[in-house]
């Protein structure tokens, strides 16, 4: 668990705009709003705990898709991995950020039954019409290409192996907070205990920090990852976001693998997927998957002997003989209404912006969300992709914007 943190008072007591929860939403759309010459405002990003130990950022896949069943969310996909292949550019050439890639192992859909396997049949329609390289697969093409899997049970496969893998997130995420500093970007040690509003309800005037200081702001933007609601409900807003608990494990096998493994997702939810030296990383929730604490990071350990690892071995067989390396237990921002984000303003409190609700898509959309939301801050509508179906509005009008393909 992380230790105490010691907070720290801002340098001024008012800002343009208001980031709360540093991580990689609220580091994404400080960068972007920083590299937007339209933007000339002032701004504090305030996160509660800055080792990010337990942040959501810190317990990903790192990997990045383009298999969605929404256009809009192969389009984010597609912008996440221009933006990691050039990111020195998009960085103005800055010679001290590195080169970084995608390594393109692809994802691998397993459908068992014909219903899923329709799905998949709907899903790549989407994906090509947005231009995506994805492919289906017979069990029979599953087998010549990937030996390792036992396909009896399989109806259909899915992969796309052109900018869908695993990215170096944590890369990208030091280097928006680090360069966004640099711009004059303000980060503080802090934590939001109170928000104020006008005597209408219709804007945010202040924030109330743990340490006691009240900091008037322009805009407040809400990107506290899994604490969604909490901070919300200080503005007494209700937002459909919670906590739930996902558990990771490295593990080596006796007999790796003769060739990269994807990032498989089983029938059953489990996934795996490579992760170099013949180590391999899985991720997978108990059938019951309430929502959880905040600060509930507690590992389950039955969870890997009698869920995990059977399943593992099962459609893997070498995978009968393996050693587990380090595991660890983190939350999902998991959207309730409909597994997608949830953007853009209140649709009362017109000063206060959402960057939640991922469902576990959020580091992979961060380069997008980002932008987008520093767009609305400084434009007021979105310039590039229209971010419209994830706003907030769509909550209050009941009306869903479905993503299917949730891991």
């Amino acid at each position: 668990m992380a230790g105490k943190i010691d907070f720290n008072a801002p340098q001024r007591d008012s800002y343009d705009v208001i980031i709360v929860g540093g991580a990689i939403m609220g580091s994404s759309t400080a960068w972007f709003l920083k590299n937007n010459a339209d933007f000339d405002g002032s701004i504090l990003v305030v996160e509660r705990d800055p080792s990010y130990e337990l942040c959501s950022t810190a317990h990903t896949n790192s990997c990045m898709r383009q298999q969605f069943s929404t256009k809009l969310n192969v389009q984010i996909s597609q912008f996440a991995a221009d933006f990691v292949k050039n990111l020195r550019e998009y960085m103005g050439g800055d010679d001290r950020i590195p080169e970084l890639s995608i390594r393109s192992f692809g994802y691998m859909y397993l459908a068992d039954t014909e219903d899923f396997a329709s799905t998949l049949r709907e899903n790549i329609e989407v994906q090509h019409a947005a231009g995506a390289a994805t492919q289906l697969m017979t069990p029979d093409e599953i087998k010549a290409a990937y030996p390792f899997y036992n396909v009896d049970d399989i109806v259909l496969g899915s992969i796309n192996l052109r900018d869908e893998g695993y990215w170096d997130g944590g890369a990208v995420f030091d280097w928006w907070r680090r360069t966004a500093r640099e711009r004059g970007v303000e980060y503080v040690a802090n934590e939001v205990v109170g928000i104020t509003q006008n005597a209408s309800k219709t804007r945010v005037e202040s924030v109330t920090l743990a340490t006691g200081e009240i900091i008037a702001c322009g805009q407040i933007v809400n990107a506290s990852g899994p604490r969604a609601s909490r901070t919300a409900a200080m503005a007494g807003i209700e937002v459909p976001v919670e906590p739930r608990k996902r558990f990771s494990w490295v593990f080596k096998a006796d007999k790796p693998l003769d060739r990269d493994l994807p990032l498989t997702i089983d029938p059953s939810g489990v996934h795996c997927r490579e992760n170099g030296g013949g180590t391999y990383q899985a991720g997978g929730h108990s059938d019951i998957d309430p929502a959880v604490e905040y600060d509930d990071f507690t590992m389950d350990h039955d969870i890997w002997e009698s869920h995990v690892w059977p399943i593992l071995a099962t459609r893997i067989p070498q995978f009968e003989a393996i050693k587990v390396q380090s595991e660890w237990a983190g939350h999902y921002a998991y959207n309730t209404f409909d597994h997608n984000a949830i953007m853009g303003p209140h649709t009362q409190v017109e000063n206060f912006i959402f960057l939640n609700g991922f469902s576990g898509h959020g580091l992979q959309q961060s380069p997008a969300m980002g932008r987008g939301t520093a767009e609305w801050l400084t434009y007021g509508e979105y310039r590039t992709l229209d971010m419209t179906p994830f706003n907030f509005d769509r909550i209050i009008r009941r009306e869903k914007f479905v993503e299917k393909a949730v891991i």
